[in-house]
C-alpha cells in the first residue's frame, strides 16, 4: 500500500539478533570452563527480585554488565558472568498471603468485578491495586492465578520466564549457574552459612538488639526490599526529654493523679534544651497516658507508644498499656518543670502544625534557634485574643522571652529570628519560607555555632550535642527513641514501627575489619572507574 510504513529494516535486525544467539546457543559461547591459557574475569551486578517479569530497567543495567563482559573476552579474558534470582524476604510470601486474603474475602467474581469496575479510571486513579489485578497486569494467565498462593510457585513460574527474556535480550550469561537466592538451592544455602561462619569465626560478625525497621502484623523486620514503599528508610535516633507535670488538678489527670506524670518530646536537638521557653501541643491531636517502668506516666502520641513497647521502654515487653485517652487541647496550659531549661517553670501552648505522624506530637520549644517555635512565639505574645482562645493567661506566656544559647560568629545568637527576618517569615503559616529559614538556620547553628550556656561552654556545636544528650540519658532526663525517618509500608499493607530486634550483623566499626579493608582498596588489585567511589569508600 503507497505510503505504508516499511518495518524491512527492523525485521533485518532481528534476523542477525535470531542468527547470532542461535549461533551463540550451539557453540556454547558462554558456558566457561577452567582456562589456564586466559586470565579468568568474573562479572557481576545486583539479581532482579523473582516476583514479576522484568522491564526496561532491568534491561538497561544488565546492558552495563553485558558490555563488559563482552569488551574483556574480546581483550582475551575468560569471562565468567554468572546469573541468579533474589527470592529472599518478605516479598513474594507477602503478595502470596495477600492474594490468598483477598480470594478468601472477595472470591475470584469478586475480583474480577473491582478490575472491570477500575478500567475506565485513569492510571493516576488506580492506587491499591489487588494482587489479583497485578498478577493480571505482568501478563500472568488467568488460570494460574489461584497456584500463587503458594510462595514456592512464584519460585517455579517468574525465574525460567525472566530466563527466557534476558535469553532473547541476548546476555553472555552462563545459565549452568543461575540459582535461586533461598534454601530451594542447597548449594547457595550452603555458601550462606559458610560466609557467615567465616565472618563469625573472624569475630567480624556480632549478635545482639539492634534497631529495625519491622512489620508488627508480620511479626519480623521489614527490609528494603519488603516493603510497598520508602526503600531507603532507615530509623530515626530521637531523644525523648521527660518534662514533668507540675500540677496536676485538670480534670484530664483524674486517673493517675498520684503518679509522677511527664511529657515525653522528641528532639533531634538536645544541645538547645537550654533555650526552653515552652512546649507545644496540637489542640486537635489525641494523645494517650501510657503506664511506664518504676511507676511513671508517660503522655504521648500512642503511635510512638507503639515504637516504645518494641523498644523495651515499658513494663511488659512488645505491649503499651493505655491508662486513658486525653485530648491535646485539655493539656494546654498545664505547668511543667523540664530538664536544663533556665525557667523553673514552663507551659503548654498550642500549635497548630504538629504531626502527630512524626515523634510523639509533643514539641519543645525553643525560640531562639527554632523559627517555627519563634514564629509561634510571637503570634501568642502579639494576640491577647489567640491567647484567650485557648485559656492562657498573661503570666504563662508574657515573662518567657527567648534565649541567648547558641553564637554564631559573625551571624547571630539569635538564629531563628535573624533567619526569619532573613527570609521575611511573616506567620507561623508561611510554610515554605519557614522551611528555607530552619535550613539556614540548623545548618549555620550545627556547623557554626559556639555554646554560650551550659555545661559545655565553648565547645562546637557538633561536639556538644552528644555530650548533651548522654548527660541526659546517664541523669534518667531523657530516653533514647526511634522510629522510621518517614511513614513506612510492608508489603503485607501494614504501617512498620522500629523495634530492638536480636540480629547478625556485620560489624562495621571493627577496626581489624577496616584495615583489611583499607588495604585492599589502595592495593593493585582494586579499581574504580571513578575516583569518587574509591573516596567513599575511604571515607566511611
Amino acid at each position: 500500500m503507497e505510503g505504508a510504513k516499511s518495518y524491512e529494516r527492523r525485521d533485518r535486525l532481528i534476523e542477525i539478533q535470531n542468527q547470532a544467539q542461535e549461533y551463540w546457543a550451539t557453540n556454547k559461547s558462554y558456558e566457561k570452563e577452567v582456562d589456564h591459557n586466559k586470565p579468568k574475569f568474573l562479572i557481576t551486578c545486583p539479581y532482579p527480585y523473582a516476583n514479576g517479569r522484568l522491564h526496561l530497567g532491568h534491561a538497561f543495567t544488565y546492558s552495563k554488565a553485558e558490555f563488559y563482559a563482552r569488551y574483556k573476552s574480546m581483550r582475551g579474558y575468560n569471562v565468567l558472568f554468572p546469573f541468579a534470582f533474589h527470592c529472599t524476604g518478605m516479598p513474594i510470601s507477602a503478595s502470596a498471603n495477600k492474594l490468598t486474603k483477598e480470594l478468601k474475602e472477595i472470591g475470584v467474581e469478586g475480583l474480577k468485578a473491582l478490575i472491570e469496575k477500575r478500567k475506565g479510571q485513569p492510571e493516576g486513579k488506580k492506587d491499591n491495586m489487588t494482587q489479583y489485578e497485578i498478577l493480571l497486569s505482568v501478563n500472568v494467565e488467568e488460570e494460574q492465578i489461584e497456584k500463587f498462593t503458594d510462595a514456592l510457585f512464584w519460585l517455579e513460574y517468574f525465574p525460567p520466564r525472566n530466563k527466557q527474556d534476558l535469553t532473547q535480550f541476548g546476555v553472555a550469561v552462563d545459565w549452568r549457574r543461575s540459582f535461586i537466592t533461598t534454601d530451594v538451592n542447597p548449594y547457595y544455602d550452603s555458601f550462606i552459612r559458610w560466609q557467615f561462619n567465616t565472618l563469625k569465626a573472624k569475630d567480624f560478625i556480632k549478635f545482639g538488639k539492634r534497631p529495625s525497621i519491622f512489620c508488627i502484623e508480620d511479626n519480623q523486620i521489614c527490609a528494603a526490599h519488603d516493603r510497598a514503599n520508602s526503600e531507603d528508610v532507615v530509623p530515626q535516633d530521637y531523644t525523648l526529654v521527660k518534662m514533668k507535670v507540675a500540677d496536676k488538678s485538670k480534670a484530664c489527670f483524674d486517673e493517675f493523679r498520684d503518679k509522677e506524670v511527664f511529657f515525653l518530646a522528641a528532639t533531634l536537638r538536645t544541645e538547645t534544651m537550654y533555650g526552653q521557653t515552652n512546649c507545644y501541643i496540637l489542640p486537635t491531636g489525641t494523645y494517650g497516658a501510657f503506664e511506664a517502668k518504676d511507676g511513671e506516666v508517660w503522655i504521648c502520641a500512642e503511635r510512638a507508644a507503639k515504637n516504645m513497647a518494641y523498644q523495651l521502654m515499658f513494663p511488659e515487653e512488645n505491649n503499651w498499656y493505655m491508662i486513658c485517652e486525653i485530648k491535646g487541647e485539655d493539656l494546654i496550659g498545664v505547668p511543667m518543670n523540664s530538664p536544663l531549661c533556665k525557667y523553673e517553670q514552663i507551659y503548654m501552648w498550642p500549635m497548630l502544625t504538629i504531626s502527630m505522624n512524626k515523634g510523639t506530637g509533643i514539641v519543645t520549644s525553643v525560640p531562639s534557634d527554632s523559627p517555627d517555635d519563634f514564629m509561634n512565639l510571637q503570634m501568642l505574645r502579639n494576640k491577647p485574643e489567640w491567647r484567650a482562645k485557648w485559656g492562657l493567661t498573661d503570666d504563662m506566656v508574657m515573662p518567657f522571652e527567648p534565649i541567648s544559647i547558641i553564637d554564631v560568629p559573625g551571624y547571630s545568637d539569635m538564629s531563628a529570628e535573624k533567619a526569619c527576618t532573613d527570609k521575611k517569615v511573616k506567620s507561623p503559616n508561611d510554610k515554605a519560607k519557614l522551611e528555607e529559614a530552619k535550613e539556614l538556620c540548623y545548618q549555620k547553628g550545627f556547623y557554626e555555632g559556639i555554646m554560650k550556656v551550659g555545661e559545655f561552654t565553648g565547645k562546637k556545636v557538633e561536639e556538644a550535642k552528644p555530650l548533651v544528650r548522654q548527660m541526659l540519658l546517664d541523669s534518667n532526663q531523657a530516653l533514647k527513641y526511634y522510629e522510621p525517618q518517614e511513614e513506612t509500608i510492608s508489603r503485607s499493607g501494614y504501617v512498620c514501627i522500629v523495634a530492638l530486634c536480636d540480629q547478625w550483623y556485620l560489624d562495621y566499626g571493627n577496626e581489624k575489619y577496616k584495615e583489611i579493608i583499607r588495604k585492599h582498596i589502595n592495593s593493585e588489585d582494586y579499581e574504580t572507574f571513578n575516583p569518587e567511589i574509591l573516596h567513599q569508600f575511604e571515607i566511611a
